[in-house]
This record gives C-alpha cells, sequence and structure tokens, in this order.
C-alpha cells in the first residue's frame, strides 16, 4: 500500500531525528546509514527514497540538533533578557548534563571537525547554526535602549562589539565543551567548564 505523504514526511523526520543523535553521540563517521535506518526502524534499502545522499542526511541532522539546542538554551534561560540571560545560557551549555549527553547537545562542539571537512552545502548549514547561536548570545549581551522593547543588538550602534562579544563566547564554549569531553579525568574536565563560565560571566559590553 502506498504510503501517504504525511506519512511519507512523518517517516523523513523520523530518520533526521535518529540521525541527529547518532551522529552526535557516535560521530558521522562512524554511524552508517545502515545504522540509522535500523534505529529508526525502517530498512536500509529505503533510505534514497527520502535523501540524495549521506550528505544532505548530516545536513538535516545538523539543522536539527541546532534545533535542539536553541529550544533547550531558551527554556534554560527562563525569559530572563539581558546579562541573566546570557549567564543562563552558559550555565546550561557549559553544563555537565550538556558535556554527559553529547546525542542530545550541541552539533558544533560534538561533531565540528567532523563538519570543517563536510561537503559545502553541510558547512554551510553548520555556518548557519553558528550564526544562530552567536545571535542568542548577542541578544542577552545587548543593553536595551528601552527596557519595555530591546534593541537588535546586530542593528544599533554597539551592533559590532556586541557580536564580537558573542562570537568569542560561542567560540570558548564550543571550545570548552570539547576539551571537558575530552579530558579523563573528571576533576579537569569539570575545572575546564567551571574556569570557562566564571570568564564568560565577567564580560563586559
Amino acid at each position: 500500500m502506498r504510503k501517504s505523504k504525511a506519512e511519507t514526511a512523518e517517516t523523513r523526520r523520523r530518520i533526521v531525528e535518529v540521525a541527529a543523535g547518532m551522529f552526535r553521540a557516535n560521530g558521522i563517521h562512524a554511524t552508517g546509514l545502515a545504522d540509522v535506518m535500523a534505529a529508526a526502524g525502517l530498512s536500509h534499502g529505503g533510505f534514497y527514497r527520502h535523501f540524495e545522499s549521506k550528505d544532505q542526511l548530516v545536513a538535516e541532522a545538523c539543522e536539527a540538533g541546532t534545533a535542539d539546542i536553541l529550544a533547550a538554551l531558551e527554556a534554560a534561560a527562563g525569559g530572563c533578557a539581558g546579562r541573566d540571560g546570557f549567564r543562563a545560557l552558559v550555565e546550561a551549555y557549559l553544563s555537565p548534563a550538556h558535556r554527559d549527553a553529547p546525542g542530545n547537545g550541541c552539533p558544533l562542539a560534538s561533531m565540528g571537525s567532523e563538519l570543517a571537512r563536510a561537503d559545502e552545502g553541510t558547512r554551510a548549514v553548520a555556518s548557519q547554526s553558528a550564526d544562530d547561536l552567536i545571535a542568542m548570545l548577542a541578544r542577552r549581551l545587548a543593553s536595551p535602549s528601552d527596557p519595555a522593547e530591546p534593541a537588535d543588538p546586530l542593528n544599533d550602534a554597539q551592533g559590532d562589539t556586541v557580536r564580537s562579544r558573542a562570537v568569542f563566547a560561542l567560540s570558548a564554549m564550543v571550545g570548552a565543551l570539547t576539551l571537558a569531553r575530552i579530558s579523563t579525568d573528571p576533576q579537569t574536565s569539570a575545572s575546564l567548564l567551571a574556569d570557562v563560565r566564571q570568564q564568560l560571566a565577567a564580560i563586559e559590553v
């Protein structure tokens, strides 16, 4: 029986969701298409009915993973604006919980070295992921001109400075999380996260 468009779309969404978790947890190259399809409860042969290539799936999985981390960070900020919101984002990103759950975390930290070697389309998606995270941080770092209606930090007079601080913050966060995951010593790993949290909390615009 032929599947409806809705069923086909749901199957594709499930494949992307499963792939997003597996690529982040295990790495892109270490995760085969057969592994993804089996985890999604589907046959390997059905993959090419939904995607042209593994590269296409990687790009969509990166996009989905970014949506996950953005939503998680927004939830962690709890609606806080300004510097309180910025600190909440940093605390959530550089937390032991995020470190210990790469399959549910930021794709830039989990897959960054592999994404840097990916095809141009996938790198474009990863670049957009970085831009989205930078924008999230910049919105909190910016000082609103009107508390009732915060200014767009990328368009006001301080825009360049705010964005520069946000770029620095994201780079430090991704790097610290990666190093914390590499470390085999629990105390060193925890200290890496704590030290960078402390330094980022002191950022001034």
